[in-house]
């Protein structure tokens, strides 16, 4: 087999260890066992996690800031989660904003700052992006906000730099771009364009959705005035959290009902919160620091006891060993005919690229177009892998300048493929060894 050729990845992570925290993990599909791709859409949770969400129904399943216990728990453990997700993105408790997804948070937050902006203000989006990070924006053209779009380079898709920077002016208000991009996996140089964004005196939007489960997010050294993430991709509960700049967060006027505090950062939190789901988040991070103190080690106790040093040694662990497996997987997917691999594939640019794959089968006669399928769509390949216990996405899972971009829309977008820790080489062979089946080749 081809995928031989490829070594392993280095054993930093204890993968029987970490496999036997995920219940669903050990299910099967007409008796092949499950093999959870899906990850981009949405990863599985570690016992750990399920457990205080339905500890909190159970024991504390209250409203906030009432005079008696229950309540009282419950204030205490948002208090928890904003904390763990601080040390998870490196800023302050009060910076942490709770919501249903990054979706919503982000149409809550362009509607704040759309407030001040007019006709002759422009905002900068990117062909790369989830439409969550392009539609709430599009939507100020309704005040006459003009909206630019930061080009992509085809052939690897990759954003256009030069591009982008071009598009920057003293008009430009925003800039939102993604962290990585959620259909193939591209790794965005988001530190420099944030720094463009300030160089024109442009605020900076980033979307970590895709980015978080595959390496460590620092607010701090990105300097990025906003981001977006969702836990439920990142081996928590179905929540969306955004990072916004203390002075942000004072300064924007949000719409919320009159008797919500203004305080920050709640008068950014409408109605009651997803309380069960919030009690999961905390669980989620100390997951990936235990993952951290077991996988590397921290040289002193001081370090050990710190939950952010055990969130970076975990991340650490977690590129090289993705990447490892990444590695073998194009190596053998590249080696079946007639499928065609979208983003970064030389080995030289991986370091800019998440484990996520979007792949077609192409129709290879010279007279038919390129982007022409032979019969195996995205969505019948999704469907065979399904049948066998593969668990892919077909589609253009809301990157939908991208596929539009690419001309794959109209034709069924793509196959992705998507992995995290938690899989294994076993099952990247299979994988490989099953869609060579399908295809025949």
């Amino acid at each position: 087999m081809a995928t031989t050729e490829t070594a392993a990845p280095a054993a930093a992570l204890d993968l029987t260890h970490i496999r036997a925290q995920f219940p669903a993990l050990a299910q099967t599909v007409n008796n092949h066992p499950a093999v959870f791709l899906d990850g981009p859409g949405g990863t599985q949770v570690p016992q750990r996690v399920i457990d205080p969400i339905s500890n909190y129904l159970r024991r504390d399943n209250a409203n906030t800031c009432g005079a008696y216990s229950t309540s009282r728990n419950t204030d205490a453990m948002l208090a928890e989660a904003r904390a763990a997700m601080a040390d998870f993105l490196n800023c302050g408790p009060d910076e942490i904003v709770f919501g249903p997804n990054m979706t919503t948070l982000t149409y809550m937050m362009s509607r704040a700052i759309g407030r001040d902006l007019g006709p002759s203000d422009e905002i900068l989006v990117t062909r790369l992006d989830h439409d969550a990070n392009v539609s709430p924006w599009l939507a100020l053209e309704e005040k006459g906000v003009t909206i630019r779009w930061a080009e992509i380079h085809e052939e690897n898709c990759t954003l256009d730099l030069a591009d982008l920077a071009s598009k920057i002016n003293d008009r430009t208000k925003l800039v939102a771009v993604g962290y990585a991009s959620n259909a193939v996996g591209t790794i965005n140089p988001v530190k420099t364009i944030v720094r463009l964004a300030h160089a024109a005196g442009a605020l900076a939007y980033v979307d970590a959705v895709h980015y978080s489960p595959h390496g460590l997010i620092d607010v701090a050294a990105l300097d990025c005035d906003f981001l977006v993430c969702s836990t439920y991709k990142f081996f928590g509960p179905h929540m969306g959290v955004l990072f916004g700049k203390r002075e942000h967060l004072q300064r924007l006027r949000p719409y919320k009902v009159r008797p919500l505090t203004d305080a920050i950062p709640n008068r950014w939190e409408w109605g009651t919160l997803n309380h069960e789901c919030i009690a999961g988040i905390t669980a989620c991070v100390d997951y990936l620091a235990d993952l951290g103190r077991r996988a590397r080690p921290c040289p002193s106790q001081s370090q050990a006891a710190t939950r952010r040093a055990a969130l970076v040694s975990a991340f650490e662990a977690i590129h090289q060993y993705e990447h490892g497996l990444m590695e073998r997987l194009i190596a053998g997917l590249s080696q079946i005919p007639g499928l065609k691999i979208y983003g970064i594939t030389d080995p030289a640019g991986f370091e800019e690229r998440c484990p996520t794959l979007a792949v077609r089968i192409v129709n290879q006669n010279a007279d038919q177009s390129a982007n022409q399928t032979t019969g195996q769509t995205p969505l019948a390949l999704a469907t065979q892998l399904g049948e066998r216990g593969f668990f892919t996405w077909d589609g253009n899972y809301y990157a939908l300048n991208l596929t539009e971009r690419l001309d794959v829309e109209k034709s069924g977008g793509f196959l992705r493929i998507g992995l995290v820790h938690y899989n294994t080489v076993e099952e990247v062979d299979r994988l490989l060894g099953t869609l060579r089946q399908i295809v025949g080749g």
